[in-house]
């Protein structure tokens, strides 16, 4: 493909997209949850279970029914393999990533505030860590003062001041709890000894965020690393002046760069791609699967509508009557397309898909086959064995899905 490195057509950036996130190629699923993690660089945190919480559904969509104490051991292990930060979002990053995150700790350490201002006691709960950690915040004396979840105790404000800055470091969880720990102790010395400037640190978090997403707008890449201000500024000069190994594209049918004409073949670029993703087709099968609203290959919004035509939002803070596809809607994927939407829910031993509803045009009979595919798998990894479907919302499907389901 590399006759391709300055025009692509919508279904190849789709198609290179797809294997640079792991859904496409046995080869993506080489080296376990480890090795995913590392390839598509950060995997959003979420508190919502449903069938399971977020950072296990992104493996599980990617690797099949990998035991799930795997993936725990993949993120919080000790040695330290990883850890939390903010990226995209709250993410788990490969513990190699964490001299690239000092720009944004030494922005944090010089505001001195986030949400909440910081409060004095935050030395004496850094030297509580330091003489008695790793600890959790019940340790150092509770999470919240009893109101809202944003009503913070002041312990817990001064604990993750030092998470944002460097000082501690959560490698691990135990019950979905954070454990905090000194950073010197936790992540290897030779990780600690490096010293990066604000544009190494950008142009080398620019480079994987490219890596990872396959063929990105800059409003992506931007939107990987959520860099702004002078950061955003480091991250454009990363891409000009071709410090961070991304390579300029043509998109057809993606919008046009700012101040650039309508697209087309031979127009201006639009997109940036890993040169390493256009050396070679995309081949071997598709994973068929339900995603996580978090999951980054449609976590966000603008770039799942203009890959996969998805409009797609998480409902789960929308009141209940004004859901249009239900509390947890995990666009179902296969074919590389997302063929629909469930909404799931486990009662027992049963996996209940509350809502189903099937995305516009495409083959019918396979994406009903594909849709009853995606909820059996599912259902066996998280140990159930009767999948119940309660309300369908293509009703043309309903019948085929309903005897798909049943004959399995």
């Amino acid at each position: 493909m590399t006759d391709l490195t300055a025009d692509l057509t919508a279904d190849e950036a789709r198609r290179i997209i797809l294997r640079a996130q792991g859904f496409l190629g046995a080869a993506a699923r080489g080296g376990g949850v480890p090795a995913m993690l590392r390839r598509i660089g950060a995997v959003q945190l979420d508190t919502i279970s449903v069938l399971a919480r977020s950072h296990e559904l992104v493996a599980y969509a990617r690797l099949g029914p990998v035991g799930r104490a795997a993936v725990e051991r993949a993120y919080w292990d000790d040695p330290a393999r990883a850890f939390e930060y903010w990226c995209h979002a709250a993410c788990v990053l490969p513990i190699e990533q964490w001299p690239l995150y000092a720009f944004r700790r030494r922005a944090y350490r010089e505001r001195r505030f986030r949400w909440h201002e910081v409060p004095p006691v935050v030395d004496k709960v850094l030297e509580q860590v330091r003489s008695d950690g790793p600890l959790t915040t019940a340790d150092i004396g509770g999470a919240k003062n009893g109101g809202p979840w944003w009503d913070w105790s002041d312990t817990k404000i001064a604990i993750e001041f030092l998470l944002d800055i460097g000082e501690v470091v959560c490698t691990r969880r135990v019950g979905w709890r954070r454990v905090y720990e000194l950073a010197e102790r936790a992540v290897p010395a030779e990780l600690l000894a490096q010293d990066l400037s604000d544009e190494e640190c950008v142009t080398r978090l620019t480079a994987i965020a490219g890596r990872s997403l396959g063929v990105a707008t800059r409003a992506d890449l931007v939107d990987f690393t959520r860099v702004k201000g002078r950061h955003a500024a480091l991250l454009d000069e990363a891409l000009l002046s071709g410090a961070a190994g991304l390579v300029p594209v043509s998109v057809s049918g993606w919008p046009a760069r700012r101040g650039a004409g309508a697209g087309g073949p031979s127009a201006a670029p639009n997109a940036w791609a890993d040169p390493a993703a256009l050396e070679s087709e995309p081949r071997g099968r598709h994973r068929t699967t339900p995603l996580s609203p978090f999951d980054s290959l449609i976590w966000e919004r603008s770039r799942a509508e203009r890959v996969f035509g998805l409009n797609h939002r998480l409902e789960a803070y929308v009141p209940k009557d004004k859901r249009v596809h239900g509390y947890f809607a995990m666009p179902v994927l296969a074919g590389g397309r997302i063929i629909g939407r469930v909404d799931p829910a486990r009662e027992g031993a049963t996996l209940v898909a509350r809502q189903v509803g099937f995305e516009p045009g495409g083959g019918r009979t396979r994406a009903v086959e594909a849709m009853s595919e995606a909820l059996w798998e599912a259902a066996s990894w998280v140990g159930c064995t009767d999948v119940r479907v309660e309300r369908v919302g293509t009703p043309d499907l309903e019948a085929p899905l309903r005897a798909a389901i049943a004959a399995r």
